[in-house]
């Protein structure tokens, strides 16, 4: 064939794109020499001279706690109510939490090279781990030691939750000064602390009655240019008045007045109260007199307590001041203002005028406790009247249940002559008495002596117990339904009162079982008895069981409470397995004035278990932080639920397909236990 013609010179020289010269040998990098066509080279390290065990990538998946643990080390003696708790504790951590506390125990709980090593093997611990850590760790050398390695990784910053863990350890190694100094530790770190940081630290200054340390954190906050609160103004100045710093206090109202921060009834009650305490009575009647013109008249608990106050530093001629203030107020005052004053006044030694205030007390119809006719007999008797003892001593006989109790026998006698229903109106009869709190025990003890007589029935059971659970006696509510159980007498009424008494009591159990009761009668439980065994059945962690009674309410009563409508939106709403359907829903139930509640925070973790992840129920929960409707302690520990829960779920999911499959058989032929529940 024809030769042919030479390829025309290209326009512009083609540049050699090869790197010309050769780097750094290593053994992953082959050598690269100049000239646009190279000569690959490796480099093969040499042997050494002593052997070298072969290379073993690190595995967490299969790292083993109790491995390559020194003899010395191993418990020998049985261990400690403590160390068993700190076990259990850290058994709920996360794995690498889990690890980086074992290398520190396999060092002796020493900060090293040993521990250095051992924390090279993780890719990187990151500021959620250095919080978890801290959190459980007790050796503060060795958690300050962990924290600031922490920090000294590639990239690292640490964060305002490892931080505030980084603080309660501290504190809970009695080491507060050095807790006190993480602010400046965050300014010269780059993270500068927020109202929050200092809040930790005046919480635990003011649960240890440091009101001094108080004071010195506030202004360190002030020095940081920090913005507090109302709520966090009222904590500091609380906290300095019960430490007996009430011209600290003052001072901290005055910075408070300056930021142009509007009083709440706490605030003046704080500054009231500690007024009372230091005697300075006429500051009390002008910071009482602003709390009239800027917000609203006290209240009569308001006043009790300034009667109280003043009382505790027998200030006799104060309390009444502030007696004739209330009266001026128009506020009424109830038996536990009356028994406040009454003792003060007798054990000051002003008899007389206690005693005119007993009269008016019982004047007013109200009921008067055994307590405060012992008090004023003593009283007198120690006065030297004793004629006006023995007058009270008689009064209180004839007032007793002794003769009224006969009378009241009598009566109910005649009306059973005269064909009326004595138990009907029975029921009525205590329905108003034990209708106020303060009747409630007076209404138990009528009972006690009626059902002697046969004059019990289920209707009233049901009052006196309804009635036991509204002022928190919940034992004696279930002592009378322990005893409708021994007479069969129990109806869908008690069963309902009783599940809730159970579920205060903490015996979920139990409140299973008397729903289960209810069930069994082919009637529907009460919507109060429906939503305090769904928010046990929360607390306990049984979300699914909960999830199912919301469904059972909604389908068994005509108006559903508004939280189990929105537990099924939110049910809905996460099947798009997405968190901004989820947020919505909480907003407009929000806006409906309903407040999240466990049964809402559980519905959200059993929709993302099913449809969901966890990093998208972890959006929801800091969504309802950041508006404050979670606390930080509260989103942590939702997050752990949501953990534990999805395991749950996945460990069903297994046994599921294990039985589907039909592999039981062969899992314990080669001696497994997995099924064996």
């Amino acid at each position: 064939m024809p030769p042919q013609p030479p390829l025309p010179p290209p326009s512009k020289p083609l540049k050699p794109y090869f790197f010309y010269g050769h780097r750094k040998p290593s053994q992953n990098r082959p050598v690269v020499r100049g000239g646009l066509f190279t000569n690959r080279q490796t480099i093969r390290p040499q042997p050494p001279n002593h052997p070298i065990a072969p290379f073993k990538p690190f595995d967490l998946h299969k790292w083993d706690p109790q491995e390559n643990l020194p003899h010395q080390q191993q418990p020998s003696k049985p261990q400690s109510p403590r160390s068993r708790h700190s076990l259990a504790l850290s058994q709920r951590l996360s794995p690498i939490s889990r690890f980086i506390l074992d290398a520190f125990r396999k060092n002796r709980n020493q900060w090293g090279p040993e521990v250095v090593t051992e924390l090279c093997k993780l890719r990187r611990v990151t500021p959620d781990l250095v919080a978890e850590v801290l959190k459980v760790e007790n050796n503060p050398q060795l958690a300050t030691k962990f924290f600031h390695w922490a920090g000294k990784q590639k990239g690292f910053k640490h964060t305002f939750a490892s931080y505030n863990a980084f603080a309660y350890n501290l504190n809970r190694s009695k080491l507060f000064r050095a807790a006190d100094q993480l602010p400046e530790l965050m300014e010269a770190q780059g993270k500068p602390p927020t109202e929050k940081q200092f809040e930790i630290l005046i919480r635990m200054h003011s649960d240890a009655n440091r009101g001094l340390r108080v004071y010195y954190v506030y202004q360190k906050m002030v020095k940081f240019g920090v913005k507090a609160r109302v709520f966090l103004y009222n904590r500091i100045m609380d906290s300095l008045i019960k430490t007996g710093h009430l011209d600290l206090a003052l001072s901290v109202y005055e910075d408070f007045r300056r930021d142009g921060l509007v009083e709440e009834s706490v605030t003046y009650m704080i500054l009231i109260k500690g007024l009372c305490k230091a005697g300075r009575i006429e500051e009390m009647m002008e910071f009482l007199g602003r709390m009239r013109e800027n917000l609203c008249k006290p209240d009569v608990f308001a006043y009790t307590a300034m009667v109280r106050a003043l009382a505790g530093e027998g200030n006799l001629d104060a309390c009444l001041r502030v007696w004739e203030e209330m009266k001026r107020d128009g506020v009424k005052p109830d038996v536990m203002a009356y028994v406040t004053l009454v003792t003060a006044l007798c054990e000051g030694g002003r008899v007389d005028k206690g005693y005119e205030v007993f009269k008016e007390m019982k004047g007013r119809g109200i009921l008067i406790d055994r307590g405060i006719y012992g008090i004023l007999v003593e009283a007198f008797v120690a006065d030297g009247k004793i004629g006006l003892a023995c007058d009270l001593l008689k009064d209180l006989v004839d007032s007793g249940d002794g003769k009224k109790m006969d009378d009241f026998c009598k009566l109910l006698k005649q009306m059973e002559k005269f064909g009326f229903s004595v138990l009907d109106d029975l029921s009525k009869f205590f329905l108003y008495v034990a209708g106020r709190p303060e009747r409630t025990m007076m209404a138990l003890e009528v009972f006690e002596d009626l059902k002697v007589k046969g004059y019990s029935s289920v209707p009233i059971y049901n009052i006196l117990m309804e009635a036991l659970l509204k002022i928190g006696e919940m034992k004696r509510a279930l002592s009378l339904f322990g005893e409708m159980e021994d007479l069969n007498k129990p109806d869908s009424t008690t069963y309902s009162i009783a599940i809730i008494c159970f579920v205060e009591d903490g015996n979920i159990q139990e409140a299973c079982v008397s729903h289960n009761k209810i069930v069994e009668m082919l009637c529907v439980p009460s919507v109060a008895a429906y939503c305090s065994l769904a928010k046990g059945l929360c607390d306990n962690g049984e979300i699914d069981a909960a999830m199912m009674l919301v469904r059972d309410c909604l389908a068994s009563v005509e108006s559903g409470p508004m939280e189990f409508k929105y537990t099924l939106t939110i049910l809905h709403a996460c099947k798009t397995g997405g968190a901004e359907k989820v947020i919505d829903v909480l907003n407009e139930m929000m806006q409906e004035g309903c407040t999240p509640n466990e049964v809402i925070y559980s519905a959200i973790i059993s929709g993302m278990c099913k449809h969901g992840t966890i990093e998208e129920a972890r959006k929801v929960f800091t969504d309802l932080r950041q508006r404050k409707v979670l606390t930080e302690a509260k989103t942590i520990v939702y997050d752990e639920i949501f953990i534990e829960h999805m395991k749950k779920k996945t460990a069903d999911l297994l046994l599921a397909g294990l039985k589907f499959f039909g592999l039981e058989s062969k899992l314990k032929a080669m001696g497994s236990t997995l099924l064996a529940s």
